[in-house]
């Protein structure tokens, strides 16, 4: 593929968040190209969407596709199943008293991106190339990207969403911050005998959350964060086994179970690009950060990348000014760090919590859950935090 002329922006990578960024782009005229890379496998994973990141789809125009794929998740619970001596109180954080109809809402990730390459492909200002990234040349004018199947295209922005082994930010020189835990998180999905009725339950034990997510029908999915030797041995489980094991570590909340197809490990680390830019680039979703699946952050917080990067450039592109200049670049660096930096800290915060056998930090992570119980304006901020909204 040989396009004449430059683009205003490529972005590179067609997950969600890349999708979701180029179809954003689009709608508001931004030239844009999106390198696709090969076809992806099968991913059986889930992705909770936050409030926030509702929004950000529907600014978007692209969250009405997203109907009868979409599973409610109106209260969340929070039950403490260590059999530690301080242990806190159980809590249920309910979306309507925020005046929300649900907290966000669950989706399989390959319905999730399914749905937004089909509106890609059909998009007015969006071009899809389907071959990968081989090098990028970041010139004064434009950046010139090198594909695998020997075209060049040219743009004056390249946003890397090209997931954690990017790419773009291998060729930008940007190294990773790593912060690896001794865990590892296990997936799976689920059929159960009892309605989930709109809640997502949290067990907190002594290896980590163990969480029940809702989708659509009595199906639920399972994030279980557990040492990097159990998450092994559940993966080599039979069916009917992992089911009884899960249903266990549910304590039967949900009825019997059944396994569907497709299980996985991910080893738990956070990560962060020590630079979210370089010339004529911008790093957003997992090429800039990669979130341990607690707290529903991952996807969400590369939503909000996405969303800053289409204000930013779309007012640009408007004015006649450069995409992909220094000073644009930095105003996104330095308006995303702050949001990057406290999400990273307080699931660390969560997750250590959890591990820690020592007394004290057991107590704190006690009252803290007993305060968001019993005081309601402490509830609601932290409700309205947690779906990447604003205290009050």
């Amino acid at each position: 593929m040989e396009q004449a002329g430059v683009y205003d922006v490529a972005v590179v990578g067609a997950g969600p968040a890349g999708l979701a960024v180029a179809l954003g782009l689009a709608a508001h005229g931004v030239r844009t190209v999106l390198v696709t890379g090969p076809e992806r496998g099968a991913d059986h994973r889930t992705t909770a969407l936050l409030d926030g990141s509702v929004k950000i789809l529907e600014r978007f125009g692209v969250w009405h596709a997203l109907y009868g794929a979409i599973a409610p998740l109106r209260d969340m619970r929070i039950v403490d199943a260590t059999r530690r001596l301080l242990r806190a109180p159980e809590v249920t954080f309910r979306s309507a008293e925020i005046g929300l109809d649900a907290f966000g809402y669950n989706i399989a990730n390959d319905d999730l991106r399914g749905r937004l390459l089909a509106l890609a492909r059909e998009a007015e200002a969006l071009t899809l190339a389907g071959a990968s990234l081989e090098h990028i040349e970041a010139g004064p004018q434009a950046a010139v990207l090198a594909l695998t199947d020997g075209s060049r295209i040219a743009a004056r922005l390249v946003i890397g969403a090209d997931g954690r082994n990017s790419t773009v930010r291998a060729n930008a020189g940007i190294a990773m911050v790593t912060r690896a835990y001794p865990q590892a998180a296990f997936t799976a999905t689920v059929r159960h005998t009892r309605a989930h009725e709109d809640t997502s339950t949290e067990f907190h034990t002594e290896t980590g959350p163990f969480t029940l997510v809702p989708l659509p029908g009595d199906r639920s999915s399972i994030v279980c964060v557990t040492s990097d030797a159990d998450s092994v041995r559940l993966r080599g489980l039979d069916d009917a086994a992992l089911a009884q094991e899960l249903e266990g570590g549910a304590f039967s909340v949900l009825g019997r179970f059944t396994v569907e197809d497709g299980r996985g490990v991910f080893p738990l680390a956070s990560q962060t690009a020590e630079r979210l830019t370089a010339p004529r680039i911008a790093l957003m979703g997992e090429a800039a950060h990669i979130m341990p699946p607690i707290g529903a952050q991952g996807l969400n917080l590369g939503l909000r990348d996405a969303a800053a990067l289409v204000d930013l450039v779309a007012e640009a592109c408007a004015t006649g000014r450069d995409p992909g200049d220094e000073a644009l670049l930095q105003r996104y660096a330095s308006g995303r760090r702050r949001d990057l930096d406290g999400r990273m800290t307080a699931v660390d915060l969560l997750n250590r919590s959890l591990l820690s056998a020592f007394l004290p930090v057991q107590g704190v992570r006690s009252v803290g859950l007993y305060l968001l119980d019993r005081v309601g304006p402490l509830r609601r901020a932290v409700m309205r935090l947690g779906v990447g909204g604003k205290a009050a």
